[in-house]
């Protein structure tokens, strides 16, 4: 391995929205082009909430995977608080339904679906923790009344320390970390408990949102936090824990509906987004942890097989398009219009 190249084990994004019908013509190649394998975020509308619909959902994406790549989207369900409990049994014995993604109503993008009182879905969990299915969970109170860079925090000691005292054999995800607390939390778990960070919030923090001017297309859910947070997290995916693994959150909209006074929450990385972790972990001289980080660590958790080929990423730098099209508008990307460091090779 030198400064200028890199050769990888195929990574894969333990967390991803590819959204549905003609959006999966742009999402599913942008992450089919790097990653061997994605988990596909069930938060549509109407909610993915059987293992029938999950499997059509699959089929769907599959269409849009460019000929000639070998890309697996691994499906979940959403924990609503009607979720029959037959529902879980039948991911056992379905390989492409991997786990149940647990959203607090209200909480981000398509969540109105989502667990309004935990002990509604106590019968869920308690067969997932049964089969070691794994809970993905969008970690945050909903609660008006918290202040909203506290609501991961609040989360932490309300619902999730709770719920491993009584489920302590649950096989749990913390998606999208962006807190001190939520590194710690994590740390502090048995082996049964990991965490995804995304590359926006290795790169960002909340004045690259706020100072100057409210910025839309930083907006995302959990919020970009203060810098001493974002340390926590650069900390923690550089430590080389295998606690800590690739998840991206690309989430795509359109840019009518980021530029509005209610903008949706998501940040669009698929484009870049294997790039900008190499850039990331250049960045900081520690190239030689990258492949266990966006390899390894996610296959290990799901106790899934290593990707078996490898990716080629050079140091050179190239700018990233300042939009993509999306439906029948167009989606703003992160580092859009600016120059990236890295890129897959293709000789």
């Amino acid at each position: 391995m030198s400064s200028d190249s890199i050769s990888i084990t195929r990574p894969d994004d333990w967390h991803i929205h590819l959204r549905d019908a003609t959006a999966l013509q742009t999402t599913v190649p942008h992450t089919a082009r790097v990653f061997g394998r994605a988990i596909v975020m069930p938060n549509l509308n109407p909610p993915v909430i059987s293992v029938a619909e999950a499997l059509r959902y699959r089929d769907r994406i599959l269409l849009a995977v460019p000929e000639g790549s070998a890309f697996k989207p691994l499906m979940t369900l959403y924990l609503t608080d009607t979720l029959l409990v037959q529902e879980i049994t039948k991911i056992k014995n379905e390989e492409s339904v991997l786990a149940v993604k647990y959203y607090p109503a209200g909480a981000t993008t398509n969540s109105d679906n989502g667990v309004t009182n935990i002990e509604n879905v106590y019968p869920a969990i308690a067969k997932m923790e049964e089969l070691g299915i794994p809970l993905l969970i969008h970690g945050e109170v909903t609660d008006t009344e918290i202040d909203i860079f506290d609501r991961e925090r609040v989360f932490i000691e309300s619902i999730l320390e709770p719920l491993l005292c009584k489920y302590p054999a649950l096989k749990i995800v913390f998606e999208h970390i962006t807190t001190q607390d939520a590194v710690e939390f994590v740390k502090s778990q048995s082996d049964n408990v990991a965490a995804t960070i995304t590359i926006h919030h290795l790169l960002y923090n909340r004045n690259d949102l706020l100072a100057g001017g409210v910025r839309p297309h930083f907006y995302c859910l959990p919020i970009l936090k203060r810098s001493i947070h974002q340390q926590a997290l650069i900390s923690a995916a550089l430590s080389g824990s295998p606690k800590f693994f690739l998840g991206t959150d690309s989430a795509p909209h359109s840019r009518s509906n980021k530029e509005t006074d209610c903008g949706c929450a998501g940040i669009y990385s698929a484009p870049a987004a294997i790039e900008l972790y190499t850039e990331f972990f250049d960045n900081h001289g520690a190239l030689d942890k990258l492949e266990a980080f966006a390899s390894f660590y996610g296959a290990d958790f799901y106790q899934l097989p290593r990707n078996k080929d490898k990716v080629s990423l050079i140091k050179s730098t190239w700018t990233m398009p300042e939009n993509f099209m999306l439906d029948d508008s167009v989606v703003v990307p992160i580092r859009e219009g600016q120059t990236i460091a890295w890129q897959i090779n293709k000789d």
